[in-house]
């Protein structure tokens, strides 16, 4: 079995186009057999997610900091969820467990897990599928600063070619099968 660690947004007040989107790719990585590694919230398109892939009995590991159990964030029916000190233990929990990531729209918190994994992959610390899921165009503005970086030289285009944009669940999936190419620490100079 093969888990998809997926970062998004517990916000459950954005537009509905986002929640669609959430709810198709659980009922995708349903399909395709995929488990999902999450961080562990009960609202948002987390807990969308987390919803959609328990109804169809598929494996949901959560993973939420202490600090959020006592403010009762977390899903109740997440069996399998793992307490973290820090936010930071959490991505890195959440990014070992998975064998690809798909990052949703959220916001600042999205953000760091994204650049996170992006920056361990662009290091070699990770050799997995990084999947933007681009709904609405939500990153357009992140994915013009990335090439912008690669235009000005802050970082080579081979690193941001290791970061795939999706614009539909379906593709984010097909993204996530793709075959992974060695990744060396030489290949971070910039």
């Amino acid at each position: 079995m093969k888990r998809i660690c997926i970062f998004c947004a517990s916000s459950p007040r954005i537009p509905q186009i986002y929640f669609d989107d959430a709810r198709r790719l659980a009922e995708l990585m349903v399909e395709s057999g995929y488990e999902m590694v999450y961080g562990g919230g009960s609202v948002g398109l987390m807990g969308t997610m987390a919803d959609v892939m328990l109804e169809h009995n598929a494996g949901v590991v959560g993973v939420i900091p202490k600090f959020m159990v006592e403010v009762e964030w977390q899903h109740k029916g997440v069996k399998e969820m793992h307490l973290t000190e820090t936010m930071s233990e959490r991505k890195q929990m959440m990014i070992k467990m998975s064998d690809a990531i798909i990052t949703l729209p959220g916001s600042t918190g999205t953000l760091d897990e994204l650049f996170e994994a992006a920056s361990d992959k662009k290091l070699g610390l990770i050799n997995k599928p990084l999947v933007i899921l681009n709904t609405n165009g939500f990153y357009d503005s992140q994915i013009a600063l990335l090439q912008r970086m690669v235009d000005e030289n802050f970082m080579a285009d081979v690193h941001l070619r290791k970061i795939s944009v999706a614009n539909t669940p379906e593709e984010a999936i097909n993204l996530c099968c793709q075959t992974e190419e060695p990744t060396s620490l030489s290949d971070a100079q910039l």
